[in-house]
């Protein structure tokens, strides 16, 4: 790192003797002030070529690490509960991090249930007796009637 260090400034000493340089040679030729430019361009172009190749490169990557969140299916719910109400963006954030938070709690859960009963499958009977370990009253028996529901679906079709 101290070469680095030294050569940063090695190099930005040459550069501020450069437009003094340059200064003294205006009067003489005015072509000479634009040649001094140029070689900052062309340092500033290869690395653009460079960077934009590298960004398509990083960007394919970036692509592939997609962060998967609830943001679309949170908002959906929220327009068929409150077509005419919005949330905000912290909201959501809130919202997703809750959604987590609860998926985690229900899924620990169900897994400790099938390592109880030394099964190798979580099936819909352990996330039904882990909901209603994990969500407290009203709130446990609406989310079986509607997970109950969605199953008898999904396998009726």
């Amino acid at each position: 790192m101290a070469p680095k260090a030294e050569k940063k400034p090695a190099e930005k000493k040459p550069a501020a003797e450069k437009p003094a340089e340059e200064e003294k040679e205006k009067p003489a030729k005015a072509e000479k002030a634009p040649a001094g430019k140029k070689p900052k361009a062309e340092k500033r172009i290869p690395p653009k070529d460079a960077a934009s190749a590298g960004d398509k490169s990083k960007k394919k990557k970036k692509k592939g690490k997609n962060v998967e969140t609830y943001k679309i299916y949170i908002f959906k719910v929220l327009k068929q509960v409150h077509p005419d109400i919005g949330i905000s963006s912290k909201a959501m954030g809130i919202m997703n991090s809750f959604i987590n938070d609860i998926f985690e709690k229900l899924a620990g859960e169900a897994s400790r249930l099938a390592r109880y009963n030394k099964k190798p499958t979580i099936t819909s009977r352990e996330i039904q007796t882990s909901v209603r370990l994990v969500l407290p009253g009203e709130l446990a028996k609406h989310a079986v009637s509607e997970g109950t529901k969605a199953v008898t679906k999904f396998t009726s079709s």
